[in-house]
């Protein structure tokens, strides 16, 4: 009879071990954090780092995805009884109480500290500082700001601007321009592509209480004004690199395409305020940022 139960017991937990470790990886939100690998590598190329180094470029993408999905965790850890109010994030694993509170801050806090410590030892301090930045401002300010202000918005795309500047850090251990010119790049995209979200899901943030901005004016005129406004300051941010030397003359061409196409589906947006051109505004987002990257390190000077 005991060994029949230790057997029955020992193919529970065989099915749930799968699920808990699916958990665990939905935490991290590997398949966003994509885009914050892609964007660190496309600084350290841009500023010239040795692509042949394997133990540096690996210790900087390894550390940086951890770090990224640390404060993803944290985040989700933070937000999980907002989470549960909202039917896109309902069944994330924090809202529907698969892990305890406990769980998530453990893993959150190990992935953090391991990706900072790959950071600081396989790469450099500084990389890891900017990283430090990142989880920071990401889990301490943007996290809680957005039940209070619509601004959150705005600031949550300070951290969201800084991984190409750990790629810049790693390559020169330095903060200079060029840096702050791919910060300058990816905290204008964030803004249209943001608004595309709040707008889609407006209802979700209301119910949870989330202060964006299209719960704060439900019109939807201050949203559309802005996401246009940011897509038409990304024009000339895009262009800086070829202007101050970073890329070709190539890059600039398909830059100026690229980044009127986006700033064309904000105008419509902006026109109609329909969910659907809210909804084609977000996956131009999302397939623009990686095409500017291939561009512009494909057309390095």
């Amino acid at each position: 009879m005991k060994a029949a139960e230790a057997k029955a017991d020992a193919v529970l937990a065989a099915t749930q071990a799968p699920s808990r470790t699916s958990d665990f990886v939905t935490l991290a939100k590997p398949r966003l954090n994509m885009l914050v690998v892609g964007s660190t590598l496309a600084g350290y190329v841009m500023g010239g780092g040795a692509t042949g180094d394997v133990a540096l470029v690996l210790s900087m993408i390894g550390g940086t995805a951890l770090v990224a999905g640390g404060a993803s965790a944290f985040n989700q850890v933070v937000e999980r009884q907002s989470d549960a109010l909202m039917r896109r994030t309902r069944l994330r694993p924090m809202a529907d109480r698969r892990l305890q509170p406990v769980e998530g801050l453990f893993f959150a806090s190990a992935m953090s500290i391991l990706g900072l410590a790959l950071l600081a030892f396989g790469v450099n301090v500084l990389s890891a500082c900017v990283a430090a930045a990142t989880l920071i401002t990401y889990t301490a300010v943007y996290t809680p700001l957005k039940l209070r202000t619509s601004l959150a918005t705005v600031v949550g795309a300070v951290p969201g601007a800084l991984p190409p500047v750990i790629g810049w850090a790693a390559a020169t251990n330095t903060l200079s321009s060029g840096g702050w010119i791919l910060f300058g790049i990816l905290f204008l995209w964030q803004l249209p592509h943001f608004l595309a979200i709040a707008w889609i899901y407006r209802e979700d943030y209301a119910r949870a209480g989330f202060l964006m901005l299209p719960v704060v004016e439900p019109d939807g005129r201050s949203t559309a004004r802005q996401a246009v406004l940011y897509a038409a300051a990304l024009l000339p941010m895009s262009l800086a690199p070829t202007l101050l030397g970073m890329a070709t003359s190539t890059y600039f061409a398909g830059a100026l395409i690229l980044t009127l196409l986006f700033l064309a589906l904000a105008i419509r947006f902006a026109m109609t305020r329909q969910t659907a051109d809210a909804r084609r505004l977000f996956f131009g987002s999302i397939t623009y940022l990686p095409l500017l990257w291939i561009l512009m390190i494909a057309g390095r000077a």
